[in-house]
């Protein structure tokens, strides 16, 4: 058996939109091979999952709900996966870039014995073999990568770098149910409970962030970016700078040490720019920068950029946004 895997991440019975866009991914490369699209659906609510994978683009599913795929654990996770793999061959296998999605299929690479891309923006047909497109340097240059021979190649790619195809509810296709392979009593790790928190926009899935750094002063200059991102319905982000002097908490820091992120519009308020931030955020569709300083780097990355103090222009976007939204 051949052809292009996708392993769909989901939490609770909800699919995380970037296995929606590794499934349109696959449907693109799967087209170019001539080859059909699996959807790996595990955990809850994986059969009703697996016929959404259908609709997006896949042409057949295999899902197993056993309580031991209940929460994520990697080593029944891993251990399926590979087991699949190793029975039926397929030519790729994709998933998102996320900590889930890197541990699964960093254990089966190794289990498999087969070459990983990390992290890819990009990614074409080369003679049959997948050429991806990976950021290195933290940021500054982008890699075009290959795994030479081989299968599966094995590939993982960044939210927000893919787009995922609208639902067709014409589309049918198999769903088959697979057994676990590991029992209970094997199965080292046990998942206590979950924190979530409530009432806030991902990151990695939002379209727009408003970010601070430095030059916001302190907790209380976070306020108005709060504001902004109310109306806008974006994502509140950070630089390490801010998380680091304790004016905000770590899930809101983008960077190399925090949350690598892809929205559609990044507003940078108060940031220099160092490299480290850049290397989260540089893939933004569009960045808007606002800093006092003329000569902060942030500005050669920027699409747009205001010269000015922070806590007048914000505000004065934060009304004109709510006049033109009607908010």
């Amino acid at each position: 058996m051949s052809g292009v895997w996708v392993w769909v991440e989901q939490h609770d019975g909800q699919a995380a939109s970037v296995s929606w866009e590794a499934v349109g991914l696959a449907r693109t490369l799967a087209d170019g091979l001539g080859e059909p699209v699996t959807a790996l659906v595990f955990g809850m609510n994986a059969a009703a999952l697996a016929q959404e994978a259908i609709q997006r683009g896949a042409d057949n599913a295999l899902v197993c709900e056993d309580e031991t795929l209940a929460a994520f654990r990697l080593e029944p996770y891993a251990s399926l996966l590979s087991g699949l793999a190793q029975e039926r061959q397929p030519d790729v296998i994709l998933a998102g870039a996320t900590t889930r999605g890197s541990d699964i299929m960093g254990a089966a690479a190794v289990d498999l014995k087969a070459g990983l891309i990390a992290g890819a923006v990009g990614a074409e047909l080369s003679d049959g073999r997948i050429v991806a497109t990976v950021p290195v340097y933290s940021g500054k240059l982008m890699s075009k990568v290959t795994i030479p021979e081989g299968s599966p190649q094995m590939l993982t790619i960044r939210n927000r770098a893919f787009a995922a195809l609208e639902p067709d509810a014409g589309r049918s296709g198999e769903v088959e149910t697979v057994a676990p392979v590991l029992p209970e009593d094997e199965i080292m790790s046990k998942v206590v409970g979950f924190e979530a928190a409530e009432g806030e926009i991902s990151l990695t899935d939002a379209a727009i962030i408003v970010s601070g750094g430095r030059g916001v002063g302190g907790p209380e200059g976070f306020e108005p970016l709060q504001e902004l991102c109310d109306v806008l319905g974006a994502a509140l982000g950070a630089s390490r700078a801010a998380v680091d002097a304790g004016w905000i908490s770590y899930e809101h820091q983008v960077g190399q040490t925090g949350k690598t992120v892809s929205p559609d519009l990044y507003i940078a308020c108060g940031i220099s720019g160092a490299v480290q931030h850049q290397a989260g955020m540089r893939t933004s569709k569009v960045i808007v920068a606002i800093n006092k300083d003329p000569e902060a780097p942030i500005f050669k990355l920027a699409h747009y950029g205001v010269v000015d103090d922070l806590f007048k222009v914000v505000p004065a976007l934060t009304q004109a946004f709510r006049e033109r939204l009607g908010k």
